[in-house]
């Protein structure tokens, strides 16, 4: 996808999507740029990222956050190159985290970035393991989770960016790591390239049982990325005084999720065995978790101790079909849209 000087490509949002996102639901549109001002960078998009929070944000339901309006340029974390540069701080060249969204290029604030370090990391790990989903994983297990030495962890979407890295920050606090995923390939990354110690794959006509033959201590920690039957099954092995950090809910991102287990079920087990259920998003958690997040978790990564994996998709015309999958576990680890050249690599 290609634009000429002064100018960007951008998908914009054409229509708030019933069910499943529709290609008809998006319009791509090639538009000038506005004259760098002082204090202003120049950006080109290298990679995007695609999360699943994207999709509340295309609904008019209220949320935690504003939704988009009809025509917005569909927002996201990226990583990008400035080209030009009228700020003090920023030079071409430099490698950012910024929030263009679903973009080529963009001018922006220069406070509005970061600048990264291609010689301590993969720049695209700033939108994964070490980015929003390492620290969401990180700060939502330790403050609500808690997992002592010993216990038993459990997460769904354990093959996904948050998951992934959830299971092993448990396993460095001395926690036993049960990851649920959808199919056999999954299952097997879970395993063998992230360590878990148990795998499961709830698509298993069996998996009722063999999460009970998983978890024969019980569950003290559910870290909740999907709800639906999943979660349901999850629940129902809970220990007393138990901790359930909700992050998300995909099952029912495109359309509620069948479910068996209603309210007062659920009110019933948050009762009988003390849990403590408590839905977080990240951004509360910046001032007093981020220090120990980037110390920590950098080290482990370096280390080898937390793996990670990215999907990378190209071109940001294959953006919609890739969030599309995203929403339906199409993809596995950190599902990224490659928009131009990496400079580092």
């Amino acid at each position: 996808m290609s634009t000429t000087p002064g100018q960007t490509t951008q998908v914009r949002l054409a229509a708030y999507p019933d069910g499943e996102p529709q290609d008809s639901d998006f319009e791509t549109v090639t538009v000038d740029l506005p004259e760098l001002q002082d204090g202003q960078v120049l950006l080109r998009s290298i990679y995007l990222s695609l999360d699943p929070y994207m999709r509340g944000r295309m609904s008019q339901a209220k949320s935690y956050a504003a939704h988009l309006e009809l025509g917005d340029v569909v927002l996201g974390g990226t990583v990008c190159e400035v080209v030009e540069s009228r700020a003090e701080n920023r030079k071409p060249g430099d490698v950012v985290l910024a929030f263009i969204g679903w973009q080529t290029h963009a001018v922006v604030d220069a406070r509005q970035m970061k600048r990264l370090d291609p010689s301590t990391a993969p720049v695209s790990t700033a939108l994964g393991v070490l980015g929003m989903p390492g620290f969401t994983a990180y700060a939502g297990l330790l403050e609500i989770g808690r997992p002592a030495e010993g216990e038993t962890v459990v997460v769904a979407a354990a093959a996904g960016p948050v998951g992934s890295a959830v299971g092993q920050i448990a396993q460095q606090k001395g926690a036993r790591a049960v990851g649920i995923a959808g199919g056999e390939e999954k299952v097997r990354l879970l395993r063998e390239h992230f360590g878990f110690d148990v795998a499961l794959d709830h698509r298993s006509p069996t998996f009722v049982d063999d999460l009970k033959a998983a978890t024969p201590d019980g569950v003290d920690v559910y870290f909740e990325n999907v709800a639906g039957p999943v979660g349901e099954a999850v629940l129902r092995r809970m220990n007393t005084y138990g901790r359930v950090p909700v992050c998300g809910l995909v099952a029912n991102y495109n359309g509620p999720a069948a479910s068996s287990f209603g309210f007062p079920a659920f009110m019933g087990a948050v009762l009988a065995k003390s849990l403590t259920v408590r839905g977080f998003i990240q951004d509360e958690f910046v001032p007093t978790h981020t220090e120990a997040f980037t110390r920590e978790m950098g080290q482990w990564v370096a280390n080898g101790d937390v793996a990670y994996l990215e999907d990378v998709v190209d071109g940001l015309e294959n953006a919609v079909d890739a969030f599309r999958g995203l929403l339906t576990g199409r993809n596995v680890g950190k599902l990224l849209v490659k928009v131009g050249n990496d400079p580092t690599r």
